[in-house]
C-alpha cells in the first residue's frame, strides 16, 4: 500500500499555501467590492472586522491590513493542514 497519498497526488505546502491565500484574497476583495457597490445590502465588513485585527472599513490602511491578514491566514491553514494530512494518511498497521 502507498504510505503517503493516493497515486499521483503529492500534497505540497507551497502550492497549497499560495492557493489558499489566493482564494482568501479573492474572497476578501469580492466582499469589499460588494460592500462598496451595495452598502445597505452587503455588510460583510462586519464579519471581517472581528477576524482581522486592525481592519477598518473604508480606509486604505485598514484595507491593506485586511488584505495581508487574509493572505497570511491562507498560509496558516496550509502550514497546519499539510503535516496533519500527511500524518493522518499514513498506513496504520
Amino acid at each position: 500500500m502507498n504510505s503517503s497519498n493516493a497515486p499521483g497526488i503529492h500534497l505540497r505546502i507551497i502550492p497549497l499555501g499560495n492557493t489558499l491565500s489566493l482564494l482568501l484574497v479573492i474572497s476578501y476583495l469580492l466582499c469589499v467590492g460588494f460592500g462598496l457597490v451595495a452598502p445597505g445590502q452587503m455588510r460583510m465588513y462586519e464579519a471581517w472586522a472581528p477576524l482581522l485585527p486592525g481592519f477598518e472599513w473604508l480606509t486604505w490602511t485598514g484595507f491593506l491590513i485586511g488584505l495581508i491578514e487574509v493572505y497570511l491566514y491562507g498560509w496558516y491553514i496550509a502550514v497546519l493542514f499539510v503535516p496533519l494530512y500527511l500524518w493522518s494518511s499514513k498506513d496504520r498497521h
